[in-house]
């Protein structure tokens, strides 16, 4: 068998494959078998939809001695046919793995998942804790207290705000138990920012990802959780289109019509770059090396919210140098 395609659930999956013969092989499968069946089948690849469990099972197969081909979901849905069903499914992952033009996810490590996991951990108690603050402000602002947006004013005004206004003693106990709750999350948030911190000390890769404008431990490790290996892509403009810095297309009969940045790639991480770019543009005025005075004449040119954009996706284009080159040859993410 050439191709086998596997439709991935949590205790129920479905496979199809065609056998050199011709035969259409197409059967439901429960967990505890799979790993058994695609011995069984032998294929020379197994494909799979990048959705929930896919590269723990990628990186399992590839220990069995099989390629694995991960799509994202996005580019199966032209291929299903008819009702959605796990069968049709599998059989568009199939189809879709077969395309010659069809691009696939690189499995991700263990090393990497572990990363991504105290992101995605941090992204969460962050957003916990800006809906807490927001809590505590407006119930506040019921009581005529009024604390200064912000996180950082917030830690440092809100003790003195609920100790000083002539509160009942029922809503001093309730405000002390949020400041608790808030400062819960913030030690939280606090500990795995160390441990971001301690793991780029220690990674060469991150190491040299640091050494660029704009970024420190939280994007260097992000861009390791999500690229890894920037020779993945054949540039870095293959890898600002792939985290979602290059603006959407509207062209047709020859005419180029270019929009905003889109909603497609890693929103997680442009989010972090764009970041990384306020900052520099924020200290950019005092310095006068050759970066900083292209910086500084974007920004005479664009809205500053235009300029964070694009000096990302132009710090990714510059990869075209042989500098950034063989740093991304020498396995730096494509920065």
């Amino acid at each position: 068998m050439q191709l086998l395609a596997i439709d991935l659930g949590k205790q129920s999956f479905h496979v199809h494959g065609i056998t050199d013969d011709g035969e259409v092989v197409s059967k439901k499968v429960g967990r505890s078998r799979l790993a058994a069946t695609v011995q069984e089948l032998s294929p020379e690849t197994v494909a799979m939809e990048a959705c929930a469990s896919a590269h723990h099972w990628g990186r399992r197969f590839e220990a069995m001695g099989y390629p694995v081909r991960l799509i994202h979901p996005r580019f199966v849905m032209p291929f299903v046919k008819g009702s959605k069903n796990d069968a049709v499914d599998a059989e568009a992952i199939h189809e879709a793995a077969l395309r010659p033009t069809m691009r696939f996810v690189p499995v991700k490590t263990t090393e990497q998942q572990d990363l991504q996991m105290l992101h995605r951990t941090r992204d969460r108690l962050i957003t916990q804790r800006t809906g807490l603050i927001n809590h505590i402000r407006g119930l506040l602002g019921e009581y005529g207290v009024v604390i200064a947006v912000g996180a950082f004013r917030f830690r440092r005004d809100i003790g003195n705000a609920v100790a000083e206004a002539k509160l009942s003693a029922l809503a001093t106990e309730n405000f002390n138990a949020l400041i608790a709750e808030f400062q819960a999350l913030d030690k939280r948030i606090a500990e795995i920012d160390r441990k971001l911190v301690a793991i780029c000390r220690t990674d060469e890769r991150c190491k040299r990802l640091s050494t660029l404008p704009g970024v420190g431990p939280v994007i260097a490790t992000a861009l390791i959780a999500a690229v890894d290996d920037g020779r993945h892509f054949s540039s870095g403009r293959a890898l600002a289109a792939w985290i979602g810095l290059v603006p959407r297309q509207y062209t047709t009969g020859g005419k180029p019509r270019l929009g905003g940045i889109g909603k497609r790639g890693n929103q997680y991480l442009r989010r972090q770059l764009i970041h990384g770019a306020r900052s520099v543009l924020i200290r950019i005025a005092k310095r006068s090396d050759r970066r900083a005075k292209w910086a500084q004449d974007l920004l005479a040119r664009r809205p500053q919210q235009n300029a964070r954009g694009n000096r990302q996706q132009n710090s990714t284009h510059r990869l075209g140098g042989v500098a950034e080159r063989r740093k991304l040859q020498s396995g730096v993410t494509g920065l």
